[in-house]
């Protein structure tokens, strides 16, 4: 981040002094005591079960140059412990303020910004941009999933007037948060993944995920460009609300930018773009759509397939995301981030795909935020999943009970399906049911917490590896 006066800070976001040195300089900002680097503002965030004014003394004592506190009965308090040299802010609303100030940075900034929003593959999508744009510009991504009216702030602090080009992930579980995102981030160019059933118990319905995540091509003006799913019905509509230029991506045909010929091995995928082969390391269809959303972007951007073919090549697998590990006697997929029933289908249909195993073993965990229609969808997960006919079906969690339900309905024999009431059952019961040459995909919503049966997993077929070679950990 450049330096910036504080100043600028109070006139972006409307907060007041209480006291200090109005004319001090600020070499970043930052809202977390453990980042804090000596001359940065530091903003008192608070949440439902803490006060972020009662950091501020802290925050302070390692370096920040001024604190920005929320208006409310501890600022008084906490400003008078504060040494008396101390730059005292107050905002209303320190966590508007935020994005407020963030606004206002971006704005002086001459860099490139697009917005990623979608119910999946939103980090793939942001990830697999940033590598591309980087053959050409000096790129930043959103760290991990900064994707909220915190996270995107952080995200545009991280640029300087060096900064070529910012990708930036918007995510949302209620209505407004995207538009908010747009307006802090004012982004010229946006790709939206696809819209499915996620964050159903902030936004209602599959309509309305859809008008949500449409609010990122609105916000996008004329001179810009959006990229959308042709896969997806539910961008038709954005196609038309939005000013900008459209450029769709698909599979099959379908789509601007579309692969064909799409075939899966242990060692990623390959597929045809406009008569030219292409491989990537990522598995799945849906990682192929989020490649040719890319592919697409870079379009919008002036950056053909020749400038970026090494790149697709060489791209780094996103943690958690269809992750593919050899374990010993086993091939692990951890794709245990995230999951919602499109994102599920997408991982299921990976999994049939996958030849050469001894078996095929799918775990599958709870996928949170569905609202009333949980057991409906995990129903309906259970029944595709039996469709692929796994060689066993493990499912953890109380809202996977649905999902053995809709497996069993559907055919797939009950000695096939396992279900845990569970992570800390699945831990102990799970590894013993594998066998050497499975394949073994898991994906839940990170609440389920799968990404820590990978681990045992792993960490079990390591120990018998040392066991069978005859080794010792001394």
């Amino acid at each position: 981040m450049k330096s910036f006066r504080i100043s600028d800070l109070m006139d972006a976001t409307g907060a007041r002094v209480l006291r200090g040195d109005l004319g001090a300089v600020a070499g970043g900002t930052n809202t977390d005591t453990r980042k804090i680097q000596r001359g940065d503002a530091f903003f008192a965030l608070s949440g439902l079960n803490h006060d972020g004014n009662r950091f501020a003394l802290d925050a302070w004592n390692k370096g920040a140059c001024a604190v920005v506190l929320e208006d409310r009965a501890s600022a008084y308090e906490i400003a008078a412990a504060l040494p008396p040299e101390a730059l005292v802010l107050v905002a209303a609303d320190t966590r508007r303020a935020l994005g407020d100030w963030a606004a206002r940075y971006r704005r002086s900034l001459p860099t490139r910004v697009i917005g990623i929003t979608g119910s999946c593959g939103k980090t793939t999508t942001k990830n697999v941009l940033a590598e591309l744009l980087s053959t050409r510009w000096k790129t930043i991504g959103s760290p991990a999933s900064y994707n909220n009216d915190v996270g995107v702030p952080q995200t545009i602090f991280m640029a300087d007037e060096s900064t070529q080009a910012l990708v930036v992930e918007m995510g949302t579980n209620h209505h407004g948060e995207i538009a908010r995102l747009a307006e802090i981030a004012a982004p010229e160019a946006a790709i939206v993944t696809t819209v499915g059933a996620s964050h159903l118990e902030g936004l209602g319905s599959i309509e309305g995920v859809a008008q949500e995540k449409g609010a990122l091509p609105r916000a996008v003006p004329a001179s810009g460009f959006v990229v959308l799913n042709a896969d997806n019905p539910h961008t038709v509509r954005m196609a038309r609300e939005t000013q900008a230029k459209v450029l769709t991506f698909g599979l099959d045909g379908v789509g601007d930018f579309t692969a064909t010929d799409i075939v899966f091995d242990r060692g990623g995928t390959s597929f045809q773009v406009y008569g030219r082969r292409l491989r990537s390391p990522l598995l799945g269809l849906h990682n192929v759509q989020n490649v040719m959303a890319a592919i697409a972007a870079c379009h919008g951007f002036g950056i053909g397939l020749d400038e970026i073919a090494g790149a697709i090549e060489n791209l780094t697998p996103t943690k958690g995301r269809l992750n593919v590990i050899q374990a010993g006697r086993l091939t692990l997929i951890d794709d245990s981030y995230n999951a919602n029933p499109e994102s599920v289908r997408g991982a299921i249909a990976t999994l049939a795909g996958m030849t050469g195993h001894r078996r095929r073993v799918l775990v599958l965990g709870d996928m949170a935020e569905l609202g009333t229609a949980a057991g409906e969808l995990h129903y309906e997960v259970g029944a595709h999943a039996a469709k692929s006919q796994p060689d066993l079906l493990v499912l953890v969690g109380e809202l996977s009970r649905a999902t053995a339900a809709g497996a069993l309905e559907a055919g797939l024999p009950r000695e096939r399906i396992v279900h845990v009431s569970d992570v800390d059952e699945a831990n102990k019961l799970v590894p013993a049911l594998l066998q050497g040459g499975d394949v073994v995909l898991l994906k839940a919503s990170r609440s389920s917490g799968l990404d820590r049966l990978a681990q045992v997993i792993l960490d079990t077929e390591r120990a018998q590896d040392l066991v069978r070679s005859g080794g010792n950990a001394a």
